[in-house]
């Protein structure tokens, strides 16, 4: 049980005389490049309540961008990160290697679904994951084109940057990005309906729209790998129709592509699974992992086939701080605590909640235009009434007004009209349904 008391409580105005002070520090001191969603600064968390300086308890929806899937200082992984820095907290894996991160690469190996036989890598970051697994490909095939999709995102590096579809923030300015990376259009059923009905529902036809523009485009001779996120994360968290995400794959298998997930932000339990791709039992050829894998410490993971993640010459694939011991342990007390508190179940039952209170929200209020995700990531798309037309602005002004009341929630998509949802799975069904709540109040007033 969280030491943090489980409600919301504003002592002060958000934000409070504490935070605004270290706004004021802030301002001199940190680059003014890096944003922050709220104007509060955190003291302690727990279960579902984020405590800032100034004494406000906050009803968190937003679980650090998806990690502190499992709650935030969750006592498996305190204990295992206590124990783990007094033993030693470096020695690089490339210089002595140890033992914890063998354990994370058995536990990846073992969960991750795919058939066969798999090898793991570790690295600090998603977009770390996400370039490894892009190397690995190209070195594999040795081919040069990777293909991403309309509305992605995948990291803040230059390849990365160059992945994702979104321009501001993430890429404005900083090009020039790497070449070779071409986009193909997603399965959106909530927008492919003002197109065609028939392409909102049928996964394989969506499917096929993709293929022809990667065949026309870049050719499949070229092609080293698909990426794509099962559920997109900044992109608004878009599920695309059934039938999409296994046409794909059958195309990638029949071209010698290899298909690359990027579960940084579906997986671990998020879901309602432990990855986003068994809800379609597909089986990826490389998983990008990275967020909730271990408890709030920077880590994140490739795994995938023997064959592809060997293909490496010795010494390509690495890095000082991939897979730090502290952050293995970390990760190792994180799985165990998905797996023996029952948190895969807990994340369909969050969903359930969420869901049947966002729809009675939506029977009563045109601006709400779509409800989708899976498990403890659903999402709320908003429209102008009468029509499908984003509203950023409402979007933004919910989520302030949120933050004013005490309740966390972050934006999201390609037009900025999502609210998304994203709550810790130690969350109380109590704490979940107040926030809930207090959005459908704000909404109603803004």
């Amino acid at each position: 049980m969280s030491a943090v008391e489980q409600s919301r409580y504003l002592a002060t105005e958000i934000p409070g005389p504490v935070s605004r002070e270290l706004s004021k520090r802030r301002a001199v001191a940190v680059a003014h490049g890096v944003a922050s969603a709220m104007p509060v600064y955190a003291a302690r968390a727990g279960g579902g309540i984020v405590e800032d300086v100034d004494g406000n308890r906050l009803i968190d929806l937003g679980s650090g961008i998806a990690v502190t899937t499992i709650g935030n200082a969750a006592p498996r992984v305190v204990d295992a990160v206590c124990a783990q820095v007094a033993e030693f907290t470096h020695t690089c894996f490339m210089v002595t290697p140890y033992e914890q991160y063998i354990a994370v690469a058995e536990q990846l190996n073992r969960l991750t679904p795919i058939a066969g036989e798999k090898r793991s890598a570790l690295f600090n970051s998603g977009a770390e994951a996400v370039e490894n697994a892009i190397k690995i490909a190209r070195y594999y095939t040795r081919k040069p084109a990777v293909v991403a999709f309309d509305h992605a995102y995948h990291g803040r590096t230059n390849l990365a940057m160059a992945l994702t579809a979104k321009s501001m923030p993430y890429k404005s300015g900083f090009g020039p990005f790497a070449p070779e990376v071409y986009r193909a259009p997603l399965s959106y059923p909530f927008r492919d309906r003002l197109l065609d009905e028939k392409l909102a529902v049928d996964g394989e036809l969506a499917a096929a729209r993709a293929i022809q523009v990667i065949d026309q485009q870049v050719g499949a001779h070229n092609v080293a790998a698909v990426l794509i996120e099962p559920i997109q994360g900044e992109g608004g968290f878009i599920v695309p129709a059934e039938g999409f995400l296994p046409t794909l794959l059958r195309w990638c298998r029949h071209h010698n592509v290899v298909f690359i997930a990027d579960e940084i932000q579906t997986g671990f339990a998020r879901t309602g699974a432990m990855f986003a791709c068994e809800h379609e039992g597909i089986q990826p050829d490389l998983i990008c992992t990275a967020k909730a894998i271990a408890g709030g410490l920077p880590l994140s993971a490739v795994t995938g086939r023997a064959e592809i993640m060997d293909a490496a010459h010795r010494g390509g694939l690495g890095g000082t701080f991939g897979g730090n011991p502290v952050a293995c342990a970390a990760a190792l007390a994180a799985i165990a605590t998905i797996e023996h508190d029952g948190l895969i179940t807990r994340a369909r039952r969050i969903g359930e909640v969420m869901t049947k209170r966002l729809t009675r929200m939506q029977r009563v209020d045109k601006r709400i235009g779509d409800i989708r995700g899976r498990g403890a990531m659903i999402a709320v798309e908003l429209v102008k009434p009468g029509s499908a037309d984003p509203d950023a602005e409402l979007a933004r002004g919910v989520a302030a007004a949120a933050h004013a009341a005490g309740v966390i929630v972050l934006t999201a998509g390609s037009f900025g009209n999502v609210l998304r949802l994203l709550p810790p799975l130690t969350i109380s069904d109590e704490l979940l349904i107040e926030g809930l709540d207090i959005i459908a109040e704000v909404l109603a007033r803004v």
